[in-house]
């Protein structure tokens, strides 16, 4: 697969693609549109020839200084060592770094940026991010250090440091990390590249690692949700649930489009089972307790983390569908400063604005953070009525198939999966709303864009291995009554489901074992999608 870019074309799909493996183990190759390349070229031609002298107007960082040295010229002589000690200014990050798919997520929202024309870069920095993907070097980018205005300054900066081949820098070439120079030789690639004019400013200006996060976060949760709709639709499954709250009826009288869509990915799971009915309720389950001769009492309704799954997870479909707009925006703008214009006279203007602030991205992954919290807290506890016979209508106690006291079932799974339940109610506090000015009030109000992003990505891992423990104990639920229940199967989609399941992981049918293998599996299979593509091969697309 090759992605185009333009600067303004680029999708959510196309930088999954280019960040994260396919199914081959291939990344999808980059490379710039030819318009592009001719606009940035020409921009740039007009530049180097009108503004390449000291007599030229102060245009911010182009020919000054940067933050409160605004005023200060910075004369042509210097200018090639000015980019250099910009770069070195800035790279001030500090912690763990970022993963591989996010760097190079932000290497590739970056040249595209520059695709926009909006920027005056060279076409071969644009050309050496591009070589440098392609080649899947990873520049080695800290976590911590941005604020997220003016930009992604410090992360970035580290990202040109390694791109550039400074020797302080570091990339990971083939998994191991070395010298930028290092790795860069043995891409093939040039050991050095030397910045010019306004290069140093459009590579570290701009919230494009807030970005980055953000993209990737938003497409996760969307597999994430629809794993949840299985998830719930499993529990259902097990708990021989009440399938009135689903009708479509219901759902027209409060029309919300996301817990609509909700309840028909349900019905589409268990629209045929008769395991959700009242004449499966009348088989007594091993742990239930009742008489056989005695009727089960009328279920009536379910507790909410059933009967309101739709309310719950629609509100997350549609916040998802909000911050996927903001960010879709987000990819195809320039947001570094100042920018240029084409002055519609045969020449350009360089213009000071703030589309490096990244508030946008801020407040997008805060909503995000907390909407996947909540789905996160609803799956837990649902996985959690099913280790408890009380509240499972009798499902055996922990999930367990062996001798009792000797072992103990899956009663711990469920306390692991609590345990970031609240991890992600701790991290989904707002980010956006803290502001501490820096560089002498020149900023005197920053977006937390970087955290927010962080911390967005944390709680969506969270929240995928809470909704594959869902799934992991129900289909183990599922295997345990299998032979008791089996005068009424489950639904076509919760069938597939099982079944893909129990394609990788076997049911504890004899006593404990080490849980931590499944969680990972069960997670595993949630970020494959092979659960999904299970069920929609079965009974059709899932919204």
């Amino acid at each position: 697969m090759n992605v185009v870019i333009d600067g303004h074309s680029l999708t959510a799909a196309d930088v999954v693609a280019v960040s994260r493996r396919d199914a081959s183990g291939a990344f999808a190759k980059v490379s710039l549109s030819p318009e592009a390349r001719a606009k940035l070229a020409a921009t740039r031609d007009w530049l180097d020839q009108n503004f390449m002298n000291d007599e030229a107007p102060l245009m911010y960082s182009f020919n000054t200084g940067v933050g409160l040295f605004k005023d200060q010229r910075v004369l042509m002589k210097d200018m090639v060592e000015y980019q250099r000690k910009s770069v070195y200014a800035h790279a001030t990050g500090v912690g763990e770094p970022f993963d591989e798919d996010v760097v190079r997520a932000t290497m590739l929202l970056r040249a595209n940026a520059f695709a926009s024309n909006y920027s005056g870069p060279r076409v071969e920095l644009v050309e050496r991010l591009l070589d440098c993907l392609n080649a899947g070097l990873v520049p080695y980018i800290p976590q911590k250090g941005s604020v997220g205005a003016s930009g992604d300054l410090a992360p970035l900066a580290h990202m040109s440091g390694a791109v550039c081949g400074f020797t302080e820098a570091q990339m990971f070439w083939q998994g191991q990390l070395m010298s930028a120079q290092d790795a860069l030789a043995a891409a093939g690639l040039s050991k050095t590249f030397d910045l010019s004019a306004k290069d140093a400013s459009c590579l570290i200006n701009g919230s494009t690692v807030s970005l980055a996060l953000a993209a990737l976060v938003i497409e996760d949760g969307k597999r994430i949700l629809k794993h949840a709709d299985i998830s719930l639709s499993l529990s259902l499954e097990c708990l021989r649930g009440e399938l009135a709250a689903f009708q479509a009826r219901i759902h027209a009288a409060r029309p919300h489009p996301g817990q609509a869509a909700t309840a028909r990915n349900v019905m589409k799971l268990v629209g045929d089972s008769q395991r959700c009915s009242e004449a499966a309720r009348h088989t007594v389950y091993p742990d239930e307790g009742r008489d056989p001769a005695k009727p089960p009492a009328p279920r009536v309704q379910d507790v909410y983390s059933l009967r309101c799954g739709p309310q719950v997870h629609g509100p997350v479909r549609e916040a998802l569908a909000y911050a996927d707009r903001i960010i879709a925006t987000e990819i195809n703008s320039a947001t570094d400063n100042p920018l240029v214009f084409d002055n519609g006279k045969g020449g350009y203007e360089i213009i000071s604005g703030g589309h490096f602030h990244g508030q946008y991205v801020a407040q997008a992954m805060d909503i995000v953070a907390m909407v996947l919290t909540d789905l996160g807290s609803i799956c837990e506890r649902r996985l959690a009525r099913l280790v408890d016979p009380t509240m499972s209508y009798g499902l055996p106690r922990n999930l367990l198939a062996g001798t009792r006291g000797l072992n103990t079932g899956y009663a711990t799974v469920q306390c692991s999966m609590s345990a970031l339940v609240m991890e992600n109610r701790t991290l989904s506090t707002p980010g956006s709303v803290d502001s501490i000015p820096g560089k002498s009030n020149a900023e005197d109000h920053v977006s937390n864009s970087t955290w927010c992003g962080r911390k967005a990505r944390t709680i969506a891992e969270n929240v995928e291995q809470i909704v594959a423990g869902e799934i992991l104990l129900a289909t183990q639920a599922l295997s345990l009554i299998d032979q008791v229940a089996a005068q009424h199967p489950i639904g076509s989609g919760t069938k597939a489901a099982l079944g893909a399941v129990r394609a990788v992981i076997a049911p504890a049918l004899d006593g404990d074992r080490w849980y931590g293998i499944e969680m990972v599996q069960a997670r595993d299979l949630v970020q494959s999608n092979a659960i999904v593509t299970a069920v929609e091969t079965a009974v059709g697309g899932l919204e």
